[in-house]
């Protein structure tokens, strides 16, 4: 009987090591806390910012200088320090002058454009395009977003290089001493 109870013994003991065991490493299972991750994801997430889409609007007037080289003036709502190109197109030969500028209290301007000996006679258009917001500073960009989706209205389309949107102005200008005749609606820049 004594080899017996050694055997219950050693039984009850293994049985007791096991359960000691086993036990509270379950408990622990149960009730250890979530991941961090787990924690933040189960959190609700901030609202989103709503961000107002921007109507764009940009507006030029264009007049010739003594020497015939053109200026090129603008109003546009959009922010302040935002990147344009301004390019001055001659119709008739594809010829082009360009420069960049930018918006200071909804204003922009740029030139003189045009050859050294004054521009000719003739039609030429004149175009304004805000860049993509990659190029903008990350105030403009904070109003635009990042890839221009806060763009709205009917200057406003896809970038050519798929960065986003872009807003473009373009305007017909006639350059000359007399008045053409056109059915197309263009402003007549006359000598002075």
């Amino acid at each position: 009987m004594g080899k017996t109870l050694g055997y219950v013994g050693v039984a009850l003991v293994g049985t007791l090591l096991l359960y000691g065991c086993s036990g509270p490493e379950e408990e622990v299972a149960q009730h250890q806390p979530h991941s961090v991750a787990e924690e933040r994801a189960s959190e609700p997430e901030p609202p989103a910012q709503h961000v107002e889409p921007l109507n764009v609007m940009i507006s030029t007037a264009a007049f010739l200088r003594p020497d015939r080289r053109l200026m090129v003036e603008g109003e546009t709502n959009l922010p302040n320090d935002a990147q344009l190109q301004v390019v001055v197109e001659r119709e008739i030969s594809r010829v082009r002058w360009q420069e960049r500028t930018r918006v200071v209290n909804g204003k922009f301007e740029a030139g003189p454009l045009g050859s050294g000996s004054g521009l000719p006679d003739g039609s030429y258009l004149v175009t304004v395009q805000l860049g993509e917001a990659t190029v903008q500073p990350e105030s403009v960009q904070a109003r635009i977003g990042t890839q221009g989706e806060y763009l709205a209205g009917e200057l406003i389309s896809q970038s050519r290089h798929g960065l986003g949107q872009v807003a473009t102005y373009s305007r017909r200008f006639l350059v000359g001493s007399e008045p053409r005749r056109t059915r197309d609606q263009v402003d007549v820049i006359e000598d002075k």
